[in-house]
């Protein structure tokens, strides 16, 4: 099993590098169920590894010129914020039984990966739906653009996960980038983000850093094969197959913690 996850580490890399996100989808899994981490520690461990990893994406798209690093910083700015106290007093605080009734128990551990697990559902129709193309506004959606950068920073913050699919519709909506640099500028969000959240974890947990570490590289190693593939492959049948594999490992992880 362990093997399997070490090998399966790779594939972290891989989907960024062919898809620009979606990283943690895999991550968080490969941690809490091929590693058997606690997934308060395993969404800690994926912050680092997806961040890094698209520290990686960040210089190869800030060579070609498609990274908005101007929109990236104010996006960036209030969802920094915000990851970084979820992750250092919001989750710490939480307890670990969060709602108990006589109808209803709900552990961190579900409300975590539940939450997760509904993310990775809604991510997989965002893959799955033709892409259409939108006319770009004609005014920056300043206000718009903060409210859902501080948003996106409270759900990375608590699941781990980076949130490309809300931050590159939000780019190419309400700031009016192409499509291809709000790809590369979600990278950069998403590189900031989650190293930044990963920071408020430093304090509270115990890392295993050989561990992570190991990961971390593969998943590195991972980018240099997504981005080679990515010039082969077409990108639309690449999210169509993806999204319905996030479909499957979404609905799963709902039925194993719920229902058995």
């Amino acid at each position: 099993m362990l093997i399997f996850g070490y090998t399966a580490s790779v594939f972290i890399g891989l989907i960024l590098g062919l898809l620009g996100g979606g990283g943690s989808i895999l991550a968080i899994p490969i941690l809490v169920y091929l590693f058997h981490l606690d997934p308060v520690i395993a969404t800690a461990y994926s912050l680092f590894i997806v961040g890094s990893t698209s520290s990686v994406g960040v210089v190869w798209k800030g060579k070609k010129g498609l990274i908005n690093f101007r929109t990236g910083l104010v996006f960036g700015a209030p969802s920094l914020l915000t990851v970084f106290i979820t992750r250092k007093w919001i989750v710490p605080s939480l307890p670990d039984i969060v709602i108990n009734t006589s109808y209803l128990m709900i552990t961190k551990r579900i409300l975590l990966l539940g939450l997760f697990a509904v993310l990775m559902i809604i991510t997989s129709f965002s893959m799955m739906r033709k892409q259409k193309k939108v006319k770009e506004p004609t005014e920056f959606s300043l206000i718009y653009v903060l409210l859902l950068g501080a948003m996106i920073g409270l759900l990375t913050g608590l699941v781990g996960a980076g949130g490309g699919f809300l931050i590159i519709p939000a780019l190419v909506l309400l700031t009016g980038l192409p499509m291809k640099v709000a790809t590369g500028t979600s990278l950069f969000i998403i590189a900031f983000n989650s190293l930044i959240g990963f920071t408020g974890d430093i304090f509270n947990l115990e890392i295993q850093w050989p561990f992570l570490l190991s990961i971390t590289g593969l998943a590195i190693a991972g980018t240099f094969i997504g981005n080679w593939l990515s010039t082969k492959i077409k990108g639309a049948h690449l999210r169509v197959g993806f999204g319905w594999l996030t479909l499957i490992m979404g609905c799963w992880i709902l039925i194993e913690e719920i229902l058995l």
